[in-house]
């Protein structure tokens, strides 16, 4: 159900990139502080629940691009690989695994973990959205 109203449609115009910058930032902000993959999650999906409010369904999901059930499906299989790779290493399942790279701190360093977040956070992106879409669907 879609609300026909012209002051949400433009604040969700502005809103809608804030939030989407936020989810970013909870997201990298988690490593080390309250945040992550699944608030991240969380956020974006707000910022996608309130465009589907003010613009539909149907148009959100064209401005995601990306089927909700599949985003479901490659974070699980990011999380799950995530874990995999300390066994490859011998060590035990979810162990993590850390990468020297030539960049500026904090981003010096890449690791299992980050890929863990990044896998719940499409999972929960794709479910959140998921129900928020059939939702919004049914009349």
């Amino acid at each position: 159900m879609r609300v026909d109203s012209l002051i949400l449609r433009t604040a969700v115009r502005y809103l809608f990139p804030l939030l989407l910058t936020f989810a970013v930032f909870v997201f990298l902000r988690g490593h080390n502080d309250p945040g992550g993959g699944f608030v991240a999650g969380l956020v974006a999906a707000a910022a996608y629940g309130l465009y589907s409010i003010a613009y539909g369904a149907e148009q959100a999901r064209r401005v995601l691009g990306v089927e909700t059930r599949l985003l479901i499906g490659i974070g699980l299989a990011i999380a799950l690989l995530s874990g995999l790779a300390g066994l490859t290493s011998g060590l035990p399942f979810m162990s993590g695994l850390w990468i020297d790279l030539p960049l500026p701190s904090p981003l010096n360093k890449i690791g299992t973990p980050l890929l863990f977040d990044l896998g719940v956070f499409l999972t929960v992106l794709g479910v959140t959205l998921t129900i928020i879409f059939a939702l919004e669907e049914v009349e």
